[in-house]
This record gives C-alpha cells, sequence and structure tokens, in this order.
C-alpha cells in the first residue's frame, strides 16, 4: 500500500469532517447547549486546521482536525449528534 502524504491526509480528515458538519448543521437537529458547544469546538478545530495547512503546518494541522474529528465521534458514539462519517474515510 502506498504511503499517504501527510498534506493530502490532512486534506482528506478536513473533507471528512466537513462532511459530518454540513450533516449535523443541515438535519435540522436541536442540539443541546453544551452539544452545540462541542459542535462550535469542532468547528474552530477545523478552521485551525484549515489555516495551519495554508501556513505549511501540517503537522499541526493533522492535530488540530483529529481532536475536530474525535469531538465530532464522540458525540455520535453518544448519541447526542446523527451525522455519518464518509464511506471512503
Amino acid at each position: 500500500m502506498a504511503e499517504i502524504e501527510p498534506s493530502e491526509l490532512a486534506r482528506k480528515y478536513i473533507r471528512n469532517v466537513e462532511y459530518a458538519l454540513i450533516q449535523l448543521r443541515s438535519n435540522e437537529q436541536r442540539l443541546d447547549e453544551k452539544v452545540d458547544e462541542v459542535v462550535r469546538l469542532a468547528e474552530c478545530y477545523l478552521e485551525d486546521a484549515k489555516r495551519f495547512l495554508v501556513e505549511g503546518e501540517v503537522q499541526t494541522s493533522l492535530i488540530a482536525i483529529s481532536y475536530s474529528e474525535g469531538l465530532l465521534d464522540a458525540l455520535r458514539i453518544l448519541n447526542l449528534a446523527k451525522f455519518s462519517w464518509p464511506k471512503d474515510r
């Protein structure tokens, strides 16, 4: 299996988180105030990841997007938010 470049991996994770957030925001889900706060944090980490990637800080971008993905995944696992990840994760 060919190794994926870290910058491409960061872009892929960013797309995955964007995919999940679009579902969360468009499903007309009424999110609890605390759940909404966690979603906002995930959005902040997403924006940070994009900025770090543009600035060439690929490792930091991967760290930020991993935090974002982890927050969203925790909400999904706890059944506090409904969304799915892309099939080609």
